[in-house]
This record gives structure tokens, sequence and C-alpha cells, in this order.
């Protein structure tokens, strides 16, 4: 039967009765159902979700198109969306379920390089870059029409599997609105969907900082204090003696050698090491005696650690800094430092497990574990 120009009236409630029915049929069958709820009038509260709106209402191509979608969206018609690296999917109701297709082109490295350069010093945390709580200069970069974040009109393809002939559908427009509601929610969504990594930007701090040299006359933070400050694992390289140390911060001069009957007491050796693992001591001419974990199986084959080896490594897996950090869980910041020192690196034994463990992963296998974190 025909409906000529006009389908019959469904109302709000025939429609979201619907919409339940076949939610509830495809979560039976093992999909993730993950709907957009409104409170209130506002769609969007947060820096990044009301940014994400803006930006579209910015274009004249789509300003006079999006308002269609707002009641939609705000009455719960879009029952379901899933963002992804370059896909926004979604199903909205109408008259009946239609399925909403989205594709969104991934940042192009070098806008994301420069996004990257131009924030570097500005933001203090992951947890402000989430929560939008910087200043003007960096909201202005990420939100910025041409340079920013956000996709332009010809990085976005529209599709609704809906008789309307516009490309902009009310369904669309609610989808698209539903973006910046689940933005809200979760914000590092957005940089899945351009393909960047949003701890880069933090990486990007922490090295702008370890480069950086400190002003003559003032204290440098020492490497054992900067695990405390920052919340980095160092390496327990012994510090290089200082060729001239200043008159009474030097090192008192050493004892006379005890006689071999008397052993010497063992000063440099940590608690809390001494309750996991043995250590042995090796001794080289101008250098105090380093330490180097030998009693587990896995610390073993894992040595000897080095920067090198590291990068090789992450080089044969092909993942970023920050990929690889959570593969071996610990910091992005770590990798760097790793990547950054010569020779061997002296560790923590659970850090030295996690890199052994790796080391036997092939480039699928550790894809496949990152993908399970």
């Amino acid at each position: 039967m025909g409906w000529y120009e006009f389908r019959p009236y469904v109302s709000v409630a025939e429609r979201r009765a619907k919409a339940l029915k076949k939610m509830e049929k495809l979560r039976k069958k093992g999909q993730q159902i993950k709907p957009v709820r409104i409170e209130g009038r506002k769609i969007a509260h947060t820096f990044w979700g009301q940014a994400w709106c803006e930006h579209l209402e910015s274009f004249s191509d789509y300003e006079n198109r999006l308002p269609r979608g707002r009641t939609y969206v705000r009455n719960g018609s879009v029952c379901h969306l899933d963002i992804e690296k370059g896909a926004i999917r979604a199903m909205v109701s109408g008259s009946e379920i239609y399925t909403v297709e989205i594709a969104i082109k991934t940042l192009p490295a070098q806008k994301w390089k420069a996004v990257k350069a131009r924030c570097a010093g500005q933001i203090g945390s992951l947890l402000e870059l989430l929560q939008g709580r910087f200043s003007e200069n960096v909201m202005s970069i990420v939100t910025d029409r041409e340079k920013g974040l956000f996709p332009l009109p010809g990085e976005i393809g529209l599709k609704c599997s809906c008789p309307d002939w516009a490309v902009m559908c009310k369904h669309v427009a609610a989808v698209l609105y539903g973006v910046g509601a689940r933005l809200d929610q979760a914000p590092e969504l957005l940089f899945l969907l351009r393909g960047v990594d949003h701890e880069e930007l933090i990486g990007a701090e922490i090295g702008v900082a370890a480069v950086a040299e400190p002003p003559s006359g003032r204290r440098r933070i020492e490497e054992n204090a900067l695990a405390d400050v920052f919340g980095i694992e160092m390496s327990d390289d012994a510090p290089p003696a200082a060729k001239n140390p200043p008159a009474g911060r030097g090192k008192s001069a050493p004892k006379p050698k005890k006689s071999s009957k008397s052993r010497p007491k063992e000063t440099t050796q940590r608690p809390a090491e001494t309750a996991i693992r043995k250590t042995k001591r090796h001794k080289s001419p101008g250098s105090r005696a380093a330490e180097a974990p030998v009693s587990s199986k896995s610390a073993r084959d894992a040595m000897p650690f080095t920067g090198k080896a590291v990068y090789e490594l992450r080089a044969k897996f092909g993942l970023s800094q920050s990929e690889f950090a959570k593969l071996l869980g610990v910091s992005v910041p770590t990798i760097g430092n790793w990547e950054k020192k010569s020779g061997p690196l002296d560790l923590q034994l659970r850090s030295l497990e996690a890199w052994n463990a790796a080391k036997r992963l092939t480039k699928r296998k550790a894809r496949q574990k990152l993908d399970g974190l």
C-alpha cells in the first residue's frame, strides 16, 4: 500500500514503545545498545559537548538543518549511538527504526602535530584536559574551525535509511546532537573519532618539561623525586658523581676500610625491595655500586633492559608510546624516559616481568592483548 506524499502520523509514545521492543531484541542477540538520554532542555552541559554543537552550528550548511533534530534527541528518539574511529553509527526511532551512519575523516597527522605544538606547556593534567578546565588560549586552539580538533563539513559523510531526500534529515541531525551529549559523558571519544590519542597532549607536556634546561642558580628536582611528583616510574640507575661538588654539600671523605673479619653494613639496600627480590652488586671504576635484580626468572630473561630494546620492541609491534605504555602497565612519560636512556636500565621487578611477557608476544597477539585491556 502506498502512502503517496505523507505517512500516517505516529505519536511519540508509539515510536518509543516500538523502539524499546526493537532494542530489547537486539540486546538478546548480544548487541550492546547505547541510547542517548537528555536531562532537561539543554542538550550539552560540558565544554566538549557544547563546543561540538557550537562548531556544527557555525557552518551555514548545517545551521538551518540541525534544529530539526533537537526535538528528536530531546525526546529520546536516538535509541542507539556508537562512536568509533572515523565513524558514528546510530539507530533513530521515527515512523520506523532508521539506521544512521556518519563517516568522519580522521585528523590529518600534520594538523594533530600542530595542535600538540600549540598546546605544549599549557595543559596541566589528563583530568584537566577531559574536563575542559584550561586556559582560553587552549580552548581557542582545540575549537578552531579550521585548525582544531572538530571536523569540517567536507570531512563529514552523512547517510540515513529514511526516505527523506535531504542529505541531513532530522534523524541525522538528532544523531549529531547526540554526539554532543555523549561527549559530556566521555570526551575522550572525540579523540577516538578523529583517530588520535588524547594522552599524547599530556605526553608532550612532560616531554617539554623534561628537555627544558633549568635556569641557572635554581635547584633541580632529583630524579628519584620525579616519581612522586609526576607519578612516573624512574630507573634505579646511579647518578654520575659530580665533578666539582659545592663546598659544604659534597660527600664526606671515605672512611678507612675495615678488616676482612668485619663485614660492612649495607646502606643502599631498600627495605621495600628486599621483601620481593635479591640483588647483586657490580662495581666499576669512578662510580658507586649499582643494584641489579637477579632473583626471578622473568627478570633474568629481561636483562639487559635498555632504552634501545624498548624502542625496537615498540617499533616491531607498530605501537605508539601511549599504546605500548598501556600494554606494559606504565605511564606514557615512563616509556619516553626509558627510550631516552643509554645503557642497561635497572627497574622494578613488576616492570621487568611485564617487559618479559611482552617480548614473547607476536605483533598480532600484542594488538589483541592491547584491545582487551
